[in-house]
């Protein structure tokens, strides 16, 4: 495929890396990580091949909710700089290549947000109506909190005025109404604010609560947002967290329009991912590749391992949940809300190097975009005396020594000590190990970038001849990549059948070198290690696998 054609659509073959400020690098020595260190780690972010960075937000907050419980849209949190930091560490991006998205968090607001003060102030305030009000609300079905064993209701009575306010998630996060034109010509202003700063684009948070409860086509609004940002920015994107059934989801795309979220996260095929890992079987995980819906044209897959929230299981039958559990988070204290688990994937994997590169080498080969969560790259462990999902939001390892500040750290999650503290786990120490976990991901994103056939191609699961063994195959324009994966602790004997494919041809090997030879009958044979992985180019003898991949030039 031409670079040119790719580079269009830039976000189908980009690597997102999701990040918090706060916790990644510490640059004035606070013990708060803040943009002038993260402006200082660009260049790691650069050589591990990440084309656009994931910030979480940044915004001022009384942070009870880890900066999700927001007091101003419109400037930084004091804590991690100033909007001139903010504006350095975009122009340091931007000179390295990065684009850079942010969460957009407008489901509601801190209840300290001057907006509320004023609402709450009196029935006639000016802001009543940018928040959702109740005299007498109905009771609330348990199975409809998002925090159960933590929020017990929705409403929450607020004595000044004498009514009930909406919060879907904290009691201290109210609601605003989206059915107030005031508040979604509000959101367009910031949408447009931080565009004006460089932004590429936006996580939206929460999708489907964001639409609850709106009148008339609630779909219009997010149409709206997206012809906004077209209108400001042709390239820029929304990233939408949508946690529903592939056929609900399918509506966040604009059904066949591609007109509101631009790229969706694919979290049933992520809960899936987890349930062939538990189970050493990838057959949940090909049950869901082959579900999964095509998206509109210029639309996208985004694919994880992990993200910044609780690992959610809710997609999965509840047999199917409790094996996860049993497998990998058996203790109560590694769960959360009867739906997930609180941990990240190298414990969870006893710290496997194997699977974990396995992991990974799935992650970057299946259909979709891949997003990483920071720290995912050198194995980052989790510290479970944090409460809830806030676990898996530990200060970054860049040395032995820790290497995020040289003052006392002082985030609201506390460093990781044991087997995966720093002195075991850090950017330096894998930098210059071969066989680390850093390099084996800094090599995949290489080949991912290099194949854009497993972004852009059509795919299909094949069959594998071994029960053990995830084969599926990508084709676009003219190029062919082959991904073949064993999540077994042995061998594999592995029979691929490769139809329409040129005669003669071989099968590059793209994570070591090596070929195989295509034979007349087209099934190849070979053995697969446990957990083994292989990346196969189709090319004819003697050609460069790059040139393979540009046949449609």
């Amino acid at each position: 495929m031409r670079s040119t054609t790719t580079a269009d659509l830039w976000w189908k073959n980009a690597v997102v890396y999701c990040l918090d400020v706060e916790t990644y690098k510490d640059g004035d020595g606070d013990g708060i990580g803040d943009f002038r260190g993260l402006s200082q780690q660009i260049d790691h972010l650069a050589r591990l091949g990440v084309t656009c960075i994931w910030l979480m937000p940044f915004f001022p907050t009384p942070g009870r909710d880890d900066g999700y419980d927001i007091t101003d849209f419109y400037s930084v949190d004091p804590r991690l700089g100033t909007l001139g930091d903010f504006v350095e560490f975009m122009r340091t991006a931007r000179d390295r290549g990065i684009r850079v998205i942010a969460d957009l968090v407008v489901n509601h607001t801190s209840d300290e947000h001057p907006w509320f003060t004023e609402a709450r102030s009196s029935r006639d305030s000016p802001k009543r109506d940018w928040y959702v009000w109740c005299d007498d609300p109905d009771p609330v079905d348990p199975e409809a909190l998002v925090f159960p064993g933590v929020e017990d209701t929705v409403w929450t009575f607020d004595e000044g005025s004498g009514q009930y306010y909406l919060h879907k998630f904290h009691r201290f996060q109210p609601d605003l109404n989206m059915d107030n034109p005031e508040v979604r010509d509000e959101i367009t202003r910031i949408l447009g604010f931080w565009m004006e700063l460089g932004l590429s684009g936006f996580r939206v948070d929460a999708v489907p609560f964001l639409l609850e409860g709106l009148g008339g086509d609630p779909h219009s609004f997010l149409a709206d947002l997206r012809a906004f940002l077209n209108r400001r920015d042709g390239s820029a994107i929304l990233l939408g967290e949508v946690n529903l059934p592939y056929p609900e989801l399918m509506k966040y795309f604009g059904d066949g329009n591609g007109d509101e979220v631009t790229m969706c996260f694919d979290f049933v095929g992520m809960q899936r991912f987890h349930l062939s890992m538990a189970r050493r079987d990838p057959a949940p995980l090909a049950q869901a590749l082959r579900e999964r819906p095509k998206p509109p044209k210029d639309c996208q897959w985004a694919s994880f391992v992990r993200n910044h929230d609780e690992l959610t299981l809710d997609k999965l039958t509840d047999a199917e949940r409790q094996e996860v559990f049993d497998a990998f988070g058996p203790d109560k204290d590694m769960q959360i809300f009867g739906r997930g688990l609180r941990r990240r994937l190298p414990p969870m994997l006893g710290g496997d190097l194997r699977r974990l590169k396995l992991a990974y080498s799935v992650l970057f080969s299946l259909p979709g975009t891949p997003v990483l969560f920071y720290g995912e790259e050198i194995g980052l462990g989790e510290n479970l005396a944090a409460e809830g999902r806030m676990a898996v939001r530990v200060p970054m390892q860049w040395a032995p020594s820790g290497g995020f500040s040289r003052g006392e750290v002082r985030t609201p999650v506390p460093p990781v000590t044991g087997e995966y503290g720093p002195r075991n786990v850090n950017v330096d120490a894998q930098r210059r190990d071969p066989d680390s976990l850093l390099r084996w991901v800094t090599m995949l994103i290489e080949r991912y970038r290099e194949s854009p056939e497993l972004a852009w191609g059509e795919y299909r699961v094949l069959d594998a001849g071994d029960e053990a063994v995830l084969a599926h195959r990508a084709d676009a324009e003219g190029g062919t990549v082959v991904a073949v994966h064993n999540f077994a602790d042995r061998d594999a004997e592995v029979e691929l059948l490769l139809d329409d494919l040129g005669d003669p041809c071989v099968l590059v090997d793209l994570l070591v070198d090596g070929t195989l030879d295509v034979p007349p009958d087209r099934r190849v044979r070979f053995t697969l290690g446990p957990y083994g992985c292989r990346w196969l180019r189709v090319a004819e003898p003697d050609e460069l696998p790059e040139d393979a991949s540009a046949k449609g030039a």
